[in-house]
């Protein structure tokens, strides 16, 4: 059988290449502009041969099986601007990468179709969005991370890894990550991260064998998704400190693969315990691999996507053959 052909844009790019690694072949509208969604196969990331970039005017004349959906823009102004009468009735899916924003328990999402999916990538945001008549399901993350890479924890210090920290301010943990620095040492990379004192943006494929040296990962982060960069530190083997809030909790245990708190001093604490006794770190660090290859294993979560296409698409076919066989 062929690949299935799906149409997405490019959003999140650490995202995207993961989820292209499903055995899909993925067409990706492109402008030459910087507007949201349409950089296509950017550099920054080794993507494969089924990954195609289509000049956004072209989209209408290509057959897809399915559109992927991974943001309101997609959704609300670029679907009518890109794709035929023909394309917009597929089979449809939209991927949700964030919690809901303006009330955490009572946001309606954007979609409110009985016909479509909506892909949640943690089961806290699955759980907080008000998903209105839309069948939803959850596919947790999957990451690659390069196997030579060794944790050391060899440098007595802290990492953060987070995008523009001081702009997303309190949401993303400046408070936090300003006080705690101010009696742990830390340091913190990142699109921006220089507003912050930081060492700026590293390349995702070095990223790995960057943070391996660091004593322990820190995030600091109050109120997001359950962040990539998260679960690829886990993988690498760095114990991970951080706020007990959204899909933190279930993700770090306790003195088994680091620690999680909302009392921000106990963390304090438990960071200068890791900088004092390297043994310890190494033990919590094994633990936050072992459950990292387990949960987010790349291979389950390329099958994962490439079932919900398939069954999506099924059920769209077969939701068809009923109205045609009634007619």
């Amino acid at each position: 059988m062929k690949p299935l052909r799906v149409l997405t844009w490019h959003i999140h790019g650490s995202y995207l290449y993961y989820l292209t690694q499903t055995s899909c072949t993925f067409y990706l509208p492109k402008k030459n502009s910087t507007e949201e969604g349409y950089g296509g196969r950017t550099p920054s990331f080794p993507w494969g041969d089924n990954v195609i970039d289509v000049p956004a005017e072209d989209v209408k004349n290509i057959e897809f099986d399915c559109i992927l959906f991974q943001s309101k823009k997609n959704y609300l102004e670029d679907q009518y601007t890109i794709l035929s009468e023909e394309q917009r009735a597929l089979p449809k899916i939209y991927l949700e990468h964030d919690p809901p924003r303006e009330v955490p328990t009572d946001t309606k999402h954007v979609v409110d179709d009985a016909n479509m999916l909506l892909v949640h990538v943690t089961h806290f945001n699955n759980l907080m969005w008000d998903n209105n008549q839309t069948p939803s399901t959850v596919i947790d993350h999957g990451v690659i991370v390069d196997k030579q890479v060794q944790y050391t924890g060899e440098l007595n210090k802290g990492i953060v890894v987070i995008n523009g920290i001081v702009k997303r301010g309190r949401r993303l943990g400046y408070d936090v990550f300003r006080k705690v620095s101010e009696k742990i040492p830390l340091d913190i990379v990142g699109m921006f991260s220089e507003d912050a004192g930081g060492l700026g943006e590293i390349n995702n494929r070095e990223l790995s064998s960057f943070i391996a040296k660091y004593r322990f990962f820190f995030n600091p982060i109050r109120y997001t998704s359950l962040g990539l960069s998260v679960c690829e530190a886990m993988m690498t083997g760095v114990p991970v400190v951080g706020l007990a809030t959204t899909e933190m909790v279930v993700t770090v245990k306790n003195d088994y693969s680091g620690y999680v708190h909302t009392d921000v001093d106990f963390l304090i604490e438990k960071m200068q315990m890791l900088l004092d006794d390297h043994e310890k770190a190494m033990e919590l660090g094994r633990g936050a691999q072992a459950y990292a290859n387990e949960r987010f294993n790349i291979e389950r979560f390329k099958q994962d996507w490439l079932n919900t296409f398939e069954k999506v698409i099924s059920q769209a076919s077969a939701k068809k053959n009923r109205l045609y066989r009634v007619a």
